[in-house]
């Protein structure tokens, strides 16, 4: 699936009017609207509540090596790199029941620096390594719940946006020179990406107004396209190829396991 491209260096609409929907989102879940006796239309509280959590994230990225440049003559190469770091963040939300059906409306920000890298991207020469970061997460999500005796499950899905920083670095070396980088056959992207999230957890009431959460999500921030040889100084994938540009496509998804402590407001 390919991602909803770009927001870096002010490009791309698309990112920015969901930055603008999820603000929406976090003040509807944050307030609850109501209608009072004489016909206005009024706000409260009662079923907004809000928390902090912890947790670990795991990083799933693949890379692969369209035309078999790092991986000489073997287009299509597959290398996956993942790695889990500790997360935290906040999150606020707003429960509602519209026709029987219990709804919440809610939004979080994950922060912790998530990475993964490999160095096997050539894997005899090891001299090319890819690496993504992503600085922080932000999802909007809408979904269902039900009551299992005293607990609470819910499902939820949504939108999720994150700056993703990604790279591949080849090192030239040889035995008359120092090793250095060369930039041509390297690339570093920084963007704000948009994506979509998925997840389905569990809440026990400690008291009338606090509740313990467990849950886990899933994001997609699908594939993106990278290229390097920008020059075409060297053959793109083998003796006798050309001479042109070649590219790399990068997948990302996290999984994201978390405890909460919430806190209800208006009891």
């Amino acid at each position: 699936m390919k991602t909803f491209r770009r927001f870096a260096k002010g490009r791309g609409t698309v990112p920015r009017r969901a930055a603008v929907a999820m603000v929406v989102v976090a003040l509807l879940a944050g307030a609850g609207v109501s209608t009072a006796d004489d016909g206005r239309v009024t706000l409260d509280r009662a079923g907004t509540y809000g928390g902090v959590f912890a947790g670990s994230g795991q990083m799933g990225n693949r890379i692969v090596d369209v035309d078999g440049f790092a991986n000489w003559g073997n287009p299509g190469s597959i290398l996956d790199y993942d790695d889990n770091r500790a997360v935290g963040g906040a999150l606020v939300g707003r429960k509602l029941e519209l026709d029987g059906t219990r709804l919440r409306i809610e939004v979080d920000a994950t922060f912790g620096y998530l990475s993964a890298s490999s160095n096997m991207l050539d894997p005899e020469g090891l001299d090319e390594t890819v690496e993504t970061d992503v600085r922080w997460l932000v999802t909007a999500r809408v979904g269902v719940e039900d009551s299992i005796g005293p607990a609470t499950v819910f499902a939820t899905a949504g939108l999720a946006t994150a700056r993703i920083d990604r790279s591949v670095t080849d090192i030239d070396f040889g035995p008359n020179m120092p090793d250095r980088v060369d930039p041509d056959d390297s690339f570093s992207d920084r963007s704000t990406e948009l994506g979509w999230v998925i997840g389905v957890g569990a809440e026990y009431p400690l008291t009338d107004a606090w509740t313990l959460r467990l849950d886990g999500s899933y994001v997609d921030f699908g594939r993106s396209t990278h290229h390097v040889n920008r020059s075409g100084n060297n053959r793109c994938c083998g003796d006798g190829t050309p001479r042109r540009p070649v590219s790399y496509d990068i997948s990302n998804r996290l999984g994201i396991v978390r405890a909460a402590i919430v806190y209800r407001f208006g009891r």
